[in-house]
């Protein structure tokens, strides 16, 4: 059975072998240990971006009843998989050096590995021959590279270290035996067939609706009058940097300390969710309360019980720790349509185009406008 395989950080053995990059990410984003939020092509290194677009042009000449292939979906597991081999340097040839290498798989416990996976590769591609371990930006067990991997560069050598050659094997394992990957289902089963994991399933979701968001943009042609004011007065605050408490009706402030978690917002310049809602509202006239709840509490509720796909464009989107419960609404987005919200999400990212889907908890909207 060939398998794909876990970030280069901690790896855990779940049914079938399939070795979760989930639990790695989550102990990582814990202890601050360099894996990064996102969710727009900016966080992405240029050449690692390009690679996957490149995969994406091939995919076609060995899988042609693929359908559906893009760039977000490889971007989605490579996040979870590598963080985008951050850190690395990428050549121009696409060479990534050092090299990505995951635990070593004998079953010691290091990682979260308890199941031995036997070498495979004589240390070929892992440079070990205690066990098989994971290699590359996407992760690949040697056992897998050799039934999969391809040489989309040219030079004669499919390598699982190179950009590009593990993107287009990523993208072909996705592929199947002809997948549609627009229909979410078979989206799902490719991802749950790359990592056999309901949470590193979710995970991926999420960041691939991110990417997707981030890359396709709302159009606002169609719109006019307040609305119009609202959602360009937001969009134009993309890439302003996060700021707990940060923002007001004239723009962006520093911030506050502290966070639950410790981050402080007094030493930058920005907007936290409710502060770039307030700016964006008040550039079409309209004063809202401060804070995500109390904003829960203005215009004409919009139930979470009718779905994203009630929403118009203007309109107030929340989240909360216990949805129907406005007391725990925690996050607040603009709507701009199409299924995407302008956002500041949290401390260390940016304002940005974010699916709705991108935060849990969905509480429904509000309708000022």
């Amino acid at each position: 059975m060939a398998l794909l395989m876990f970030a280069a950080v901690c790896c855990a053995v779940p049914t079938g072998h399939a070795l979760s990059a989930y639990l790695a990410l989550r102990t990582a984003a814990q202890d601050g240990s360099g894996i990064t939020e996102g969710g727009s092509a900016a966080e992405i290194p240029p050449r690692m971006l390009t690679a996957y677009k490149t995969a994406v042009q091939q995919v076609g000449k060995d899988a042609p009843r693929c359908r559906g292939m893009r760039w977000p979906v490889l971007a989605g597991i490579a996040k979870i998989e590598s963080n985008h081999a951050i850190g690395r340097t990428v050549a121009d040839n696409g060479d990534i050096r050092p090299k990505i290498y995951g635990v070593i798989l004998n079953g010691s416990g290091q990682g979260g590995n308890i199941t031995p996976v036997p070498d495979t590769d004589g240390g070929k591609w892992d440079g070990t021959t205690e066990g098989d371990r994971a290699v590359g930006p996407f992760q690949f067990l040697p056992s897998t590279w050799e039934t999969t991997g391809k040489d989309a560069g040219g030079d004669g050598t499919a390598d699982p270290h190179n950009a590009d050659d593990a993107a287009l094997g990523a993208a072909l394992y996705l592929c199947g035996n002809g997948r549609d990957l627009t229909q979410r289902s078979q989206l799902e089963a490719a991802i749950w067939q790359y990592n056999h994991s309901s949470a590193y399933v979710s995970e991926v979701l999420g960041w691939i609706d991110q990417y997707t968001a981030a890359a396709t943009g709302p159009d606002t042609k169609r719109l006019t009058g307040t609305v119009l004011t609202v959602i360009e007065a937001a969009l134009a605050q993309k890439g302003v940097a996060y700021s707990w408490g940060g923002g007001d009706a004239s723009g962006p402030t520093y911030g506050i300390c502290c966070t639950p978690s410790g981050k402080s917002g007094t030493g930058i310049k920005g907007f936290d969710c409710s502060g770039l809602t307030v700016y964006a509202y008040a550039k079409a006239g309209i004063q809202l309360p401060r804070t995500a709840a109390e904003q829960a509490g203005t215009g004409k509720r919009i139930p979470a019980s009718l779905g994203a796909g009630a929403l118009k464009p203007g309109d107030l989107v929340f989240y909360a720790y216990a949805p129907g419960h406005d007391a725990t609404v925690y996050h607040v987005g603009i709507y701009v349509g199409a299924g995407q919200m302008v956002n500041a999400p949290r401390p260390g990212t940016l304002v940005r185009l974010d699916a709705v889907t991108a935060m849990s908890g969905y509480a429904g909207g509000a309708r000022l406008l």
